[in-house]
């Protein structure tokens, strides 16, 4: 009789065990959310395949993803997981950046939304090779403050210089203590954001290429001053850029 209890109380345990297992999974599974679902061939092989952009929140209320990742299941009966960086949103563009012929698969992701800090990231999978391809870098420059209510830009890949005037917020600057009837209190230094934005461009025909944004900030993030842009080609396994364009912007 003990013997049939306790092998009943066994029995119970496993069923228990189970159930809260199960319970478990589907916990889970509803921690994943799936941001979009796309049907091509970004293989080569003329098939189409299934490729899922899927996050994973802190929290059912909170809108920023711990994990960010894209789920490929291919025309040959395999899955491809590919982790992306977290953020508050994100979004995948088939394109082919490269120029061979097959579609890449072009990410963003929102790092800091009240920064506006993008995050890009170009596979291809080409052949079911998973292959992470290059992104172009942020343009460098120098660039300062000069007196009379001026700043300087220069880039460095190019050797242009760009003046900006100012004038229409010297009394912020003023204020700030950073001009003192039209001198420098001190040399101080712009700051050279990463890009705001890296968009696919169609260049000449059919070839395919990136133009990115960056801003350049005075005293503070909302004190504008300009927009580089940037347009880059895909040459022999790395980004050259075609041409540059800097403009005078206005602060927030």
């Amino acid at each position: 009789m003990k013997k049939e209890m306790l092998l009943a109380m066994v029995a119970c345990f496993f069923i228990s065990l189970t159930a809260i297992t199960g319970v478990y999974a589907i916990e889970k599974s509803k921690e994943t959310v799936t941001l979009s679902k796309e049907e091509m061939d970004i293989t080569g092989d003329g098939k189409d395949d299934v490729i899922l952009l899927k996050g994973v929140p802190y929290d059912e209320e909170d809108s920023f993803l711990k994990r960010i990742y894209l789920e490929v299941a291919a025309s040959n009966e395999k899955t491809y997981t590919i982790s992306l960086e977290s953020g508050s949103k994100a979004s995948v563009q088939f394109i082919d950046l490269n120029n061979d012929g097959v579609k890449d698969l072009f990410t963003s992701v929102l790092s800091e939304e009240n920064e506006g800090t993008v995050l890009n990231l170009l596979y291809s999978l080409k052949d079911f090779e998973v292959t992470k391809l290059p992104v172009p870098e942020p343009l460098e420059m120098e660039s300062h403050f000069l007196n009379n209510f001026k700043a300087e830009i220069r880039l460095a890949q190019t050797g242009k210089s760009y003046i900006f005037d100012l004038k229409d917020r010297k009394n912020y600057y003023k204020k700030m203590g950073v001009y003192y009837k039209g001198k420098l209190n001190e040399p101080t230094e712009l700051t050279v954001n990463t890009f705001s934005s890296l968009n696919p461009v169609t260049l000449e025909g059919e070839i395919k290429g990136l133009k990115g944004t960056q801003r350049v900030t005075g005293i503070a993030n909302g004190d504008s001053i300009a927009l580089v842009e940037s347009t880059w080609i895909f040459d022999n396994g790395h980004w050259r850029m075609l041409f540059s364009d800097v403009k005078k912007d206005q602060p927030n």
